[in-house]
């Protein structure tokens, strides 16, 4: 098992600071115990770095939720199950997780696949075992530790970013990043060098270095968040979470750290200026609904939920949480670029959090669970930009009598209901007031021309965009002929957003 920020048994000193950091920060339940039912509740955050602010909006939470029981492992001689990153695309949700298998080689951590129709589970693993190990030690940095998956997909590229180790040195970890068109076969990115490295600014007992990255792809930004207990300014133990922002999903170039003003400029990642909370082993995601970034991480009594705006300057809402046992950090469920879902059935008024965390000590953080509640009281539709955001890919009635669809943040107008079911997450029942004001971008009219070039097919609407389609019945129901084009004609066309909800 790779070195742990805070469960680092290997140094003795360490493992004095983390006796008194477990014994106050840590719930645990008995082996063989099942936990109580999860109450979700808003609570104050614990030991944050964000000052409360007059202006707070208090959140709700109802729909508790929680597995009855494990919901993945690695099966065979795994003996330790921990930091998952969960993505749910196609209906599917898919969950990567540290592990060690001993088929796995080199000897040390391997990062595991597994899926599952929803996600308290069961996981399985692509090929019907447990899991598959996807990701194991290569011949440098990360030699014999690959550990802290974070996974995010932009485009038709999956990221995953993790914490690489050559051994169990001092400072030995660092992060990496792999890349891949599946999410099962990896490749390492940057000449399989890390993308980030401990900072060094301050020499403290805590010997981990720089990993526990969770990514997120915002604005066409990757924003990177990590534990460096090297950093300025994390916390006497070396808790802390630090950001980094780049257009590069190395972050070789046109990198931002998260400085006391904000994002400002600089010449590499060493920057370690502010600490957006103090905790290890963090995931966050873009809850586009609350027009903020998500933050979970372990506090007493369970996951924590901190709020930032898209800048880090403001905490718009006060904490929740998500309460019950924990070992290790929380995984979000989160969509391809690390948002959060959307609330099928209330999409103005709830965002739904679901996470999976180890909950069980054995020789090491195992037993994942998965957790969850409803957050309400967003008023993500009170006015039309943030209506646009939290409404991205349902329908709804127009005041012409056809149906308006929102996709990429502008309106589609959709002649027949029934390409417009078709095309969205959802046709709600009543037309959403703050979108009244919202010109219509585009028209899809009965017949409208579709091309096709091999596989690849498209509306071209009235604004004279190609809107891509993936499904051929849905130009059959809107009577709409395909024409054949050449790939190079297809390419030609201004190109729409995607048309199918996603």
């Amino acid at each position: 098992m790779s070195t742990r920020p805070w469960r680092f048994h290997r140094v003795a000193a360490v493992f004095a600071t983390l006796v008194g950091l477990v014994a106050s920060a840590c719930t645990t339940v008995a082996e063989g115990e099942m936990p109580r039912p999860a109450q979700a509740s808003p609570v104050p955050a614990a030991a944050p770095s964000q000052e409360p602010t007059p202006d707070q909006v208090t959140l709700g939470t109802d729909r508790p939720r929680q597995s009855q029981g494990v919901v993945a492992a690695g099966g065979a001689d795994s003996v330790y199950n921990y930091g998952p990153t969960l993505m749910v695309e196609d209906g599917k949700y898919r969950m990567w997780w540290c592990s060690q298998l001993g088929a796995a080689v080199p000897p040390g951590d391997d990062i595991l696949l597994a899926e599952a129709p929803a996600p308290g589970g069961p996981y399985t693993g692509p090929d019907g075992s447990p899991a598959l190990a996807v990701f194991s030690g290569g011949g440098g940095f990360d030699a014999m530790h690959t550990c802290d998956p974070s996974v995010i997909r932009v485009g038709g590229t999956y990221y995953l970013y993790y914490t690489g180790a050559a051994g169990d040195h001092a400072h030995g970890n660092a992060i990496g990043l792999a890349t891949s068109r599946d999410g099962r076969t990896w490749t390492r990115a940057n000449g399989g060098k890390p993308v980030v490295t401990a900072a060094h600014d301050v020499s403290r007992d805590n010997v981990y270095g720089a990993g526990q990255p969770a990514a997120v792809y915002l604005d066409g930004w990757f924003h990177l968040m990590f534990t460096d207990t090297t950093g300025r300014d994390a916390g006497w133990n070396g808790a802390g979470q630090f950001v980094l922002r780049a257009k590069d999903p190395t972050f070789a170039s046109g990198v931002e750290i998260l400085s006391p003003g904000g994002f400002r400029k600089a010449s590499s990642t060493a920057g370690r200026l502010r600490s957006v909370v103090d905790a290890f082993s963090v995931d966050f995601m873009w809850v586009a609904a609350l027009d903020a970034f998500a933050i979970a991480h372990e506090t007493q009594d369970g996951t924590t939920i901190t709020f930032w705006d898209r800048d880090f300057r403001r905490a718009p809402y006060k904490p929740v949480l998500i309460p019950g046992p924990w070992e290790e950090g929380p995984g979000l469920v989160r969509g391809p670029e690390g948002h959060a879902p959307l609330s099928v059935d209330a999409p103005c008024d709830r965002v739904p959090i679901d996470l999976v965390r180890a909950t069980r000590i054995g020789a090491a953080p195992t037993d994942l669970m998965m957790f969850g509640a409803d957050v309400t009281g967003s008023g993500a539709c009170a006015e039309p930009a943030r209506a646009l955001k939290a409404l991205e890919g349902f329908a709804m009635p127009s005041p012409q009598r056809t149906i308006d669809l929102v996709r990429d943040g502008a309106l589609v107008r959709v002649e027949r209901r029934s390409v417009a079911e078709k095309l969205a997450v959802r046709v709600l029942d009543h037309r959403v007031p703050a979108l009244d004001s919202v010109p219509v971008a585009a028209r899809l009219t009965a017949s409208a021309a579709v091309v096709r070039a091999d596989s690849r097919l498209g509306f071209v609407l009235d604004d004279g965009r190609l809107w891509p389609i993936t499904d051929p019945a849905v130009a059959t129901l809107n009577s709409s002929p395909m024409t054949p084009v050449s790939p190079s004609v297809f390419d030609s066309y201004r190109r729409g957003p995607d048309l199918a909800a996603r």
